[in-house]
């Protein structure tokens, strides 16, 4: 059974916003009391934070499939639809969350660190929130957008100070528990591990965690064997130890020749150059590995490197190699710079944006894409005449219908909002007016209205500018 998953892909979906909800108040004597329709809630988000209780990405390999809970909708007398509840998924620290691509969209280290995988739908508002000088009654609401939803995937780079790297049955894991409280598996067959051990190492008062990764063989930087599983949980170890077989039974085999594929491998997978280095002649206990490494010392002394002879069996030279490693994880953590406080980065969008595009494509067709004229068709309910004439006039107030006629749209010609997967596709009809004839203009019920005089028709006017100005900004009471 499997006990060590360091790489899974995740399908995450964010809960739906709620519907909006078109309700007008009323009782005895006040059939039309105002509209009173509420907000729907909002839909919760999908969360992933590191944990220090997760070691493995097991519980995603066998549950792939996460979904956060929707938003409910508005109801009448005012009542706000509940909000979604977020979804936490707790990951291993060190987990490297990447799009299907293999762009990286988060590194999360440290206990607590978070990263929202998936953002929820915001709730649709209710018509007592559209409602305005000019739009008295609305009879209609928005729509709860839809949730984020789709694939990552996780990889989990152990994060270690130093790494022990070296052949199969180089003897790494018996050095890791000799040195440590770790017990990893241990036999006289190569791969023995499978997976990375973690052991925690004191040197005086340096304490330092150390990782037994799989057995690297020519070629692992390319697939083979279990290097290129294995090999990204090298990344972030401080320090290299090469441990390297004094005993070997293979005839073609040598320390020195291992030492030189296993740094090739490494400088193959890129990014390890700068990490010092530490060679570790184990298995000296036996006569020919101590005379094989009398041998070799000075050579690999002469390459600049730091040359322990150790053996896991007798505990020869295994004070000397921690404090040295300990010495050097010292040094490499004390070059990280002081992390500073988070700082928040504005960048204000330019005064002439227009926060949309209009691209003619072919004849006689259309194509607009933008988040907010998106994100409107997403919210419009297409069965109510008023709720499509309110799109209309949100796009005719950012500009749209303007791009279309300096692009040469003509009456009839088609318009598609959003993208070729998924638009909506409509005839255009310039400065239309749309919505139910008893209304009016849209929105307006006269049978709410009196006989306006002069000063509150232009008490209305400025009203309307008002009002078209809040849509302009995407008035939002959900967004902070």
């Amino acid at each position: 059974m499997t006990t060590f998953v360091d790489r899974v892909e995740l399908h995450v979906a964010a809960g739906n916003g709620g519907h909006g909800c078109a309700s007008v108040h009323r009782e005895k004597f006040k059939p039309l009391g105002g509209p009173d329709g509420g907000n729907g809630g909002r839909g919760g988000d999908v969360v992933l934070q590191v944990s220090r209780d997760v070691t493995t990405l097991l519980e995603y390999h066998h549950g792939p499939h996460r979904k956060a809970t929707n938003g409910r909708p508005g109801e009448g007398d005012h009542r706000t639809g509940k909000d979604g509840t977020d979804l936490l998924l707790p990951v291993p620290d060190g987990t490297v969350v990447l799009d299907r691509a293999g762009n990286v969209l988060a590194d999360l280290v440290g206990e607590g660190t978070a990263f929202v995988a998936a953002r929820g739908g915001r709730g649709g508002l209710g018509n007592a929130a559209l409602a305005s000088a000019r739009r008295k009654a609305p009879g209609f609401a928005l729509l709860g957008e839809p949730g984020d939803d789709g694939d990552i995937v996780l990889e989990l780079k152990t994060v270690a100070d130093v790494a022990l790297v070296g052949y199969p049955s180089a003897g790494k894991s018996s050095l890791i528990s000799v040195l440590s409280a770790a017990r990893p598996k241990i036999a006289d067959y190569p791969f023995t591990t499978l997976v990375p051990n973690l052991g925690v190492i004191t040197a005086g008062e340096t304490v330092y965690t150390m990782a037994d990764v799989p057995g690297l063989i020519p070629g692992a930087s390319q697939g083979k064997g279990l290097g290129l599983e294995f090999l990204r949980h090298v990344e972030r170890c401080a320090v290299l130890v090469h441990v390297l077989d004094c005993a070997t039974l293979e005839s073609d085999r040598d320390p020195v020749s291992d030492l030189d594929v296993i740094e090739a491998e490494l400088a193959a997978y890129g990014g390890l150059q700068d990490r010092p280095r530490v060679v570790a002649l184990n298995k000296t206990d036996i006569p020919d590995g101590q005379d094989l490494a009398d041998i070799i010392r000075p050579d690999l002394q002469a390459r600049g490197y730091r040359v322990f002879e150790v053996s896991a069996v007798s505990r020869k030279g295994l004070r000397e190699l921690s404090f040295a490693v300990a010495e050097l994880v010292a040094t490499a953590r004390a070059a990280v710079p002081v992390e500073e406080a988070t700082r928040v980065i504005i960048r204000p969008k330019a005064v002439d944006e227009s926060g949309f595009t209009v691209v003619a494509e072919g004849e006689a067709m259309f194509r607009v894409r933008g988040e907010k004229p998106e994100r409107w068709v997403r919210q419009t309910d297409f069965n109510n005449d008023e709720a499509v004439g309110y799109l209309a006039d949100r796009l005719n107030r950012l500009g749209v219908e303007k791009e279309l006629l300096r692009l040469g749209a003509r009456e009839g010609d088609g318009v598609a909002i959003g993208p070729e997967d998924n638009a909506v596709v409509f005839d255009w009809e310039p400065t239309v007016t749309a919505g139910a004839e008893m209304l009016g203009r849209r929105g307006e019920d006269h049978r709410m209205e009196a006989p306006r005089p002069a000063a509150q028709r232009r008490r209305d006017r400025d009203a309307e500018r008002d009002d078209a100005e809040r849509d302009y900004r995407e008035f939002d009471p959900f967004t902070e």
